[in-house]
């Protein structure tokens, strides 16, 4: 298991604090929780889900970038 400092605001903190104490949980597990929600993956199972969904969408790798681009573009406004 890694270890990793981080620094918050002295609000955010507190809050956290307050919330792992009422929920009985470390303020570890409550951040790790917290990315998984977020949809943190390493890069293999990113892959993996990125070709699951290539495979269901029976997309194959150019149109899956093409599509992509245009996804892209379309979100930033400049396409």
């Amino acid at each position: 298991m890694s270890r990793l400092t981080i620094t918050l605001d002295d609000d955010l903190h507190r809050a956290l604090k307050e919330t792992a104490a009422r929920q009985g949980r470390s303020i570890g597990k409550i951040i790790e929780e917290s990315l998984h929600l977020r949809g943190i993956k390493n890069v293999e199972s990113a892959a993996k889900i990125v070709a699951r969904a290539r495979v269901n969408a029976q997309c194959n790798e150019k149109n899956a970038v093409r599509l992509a681009v245009e996804e892209n573009r379309a979100h930033r406004g400049s396409g």
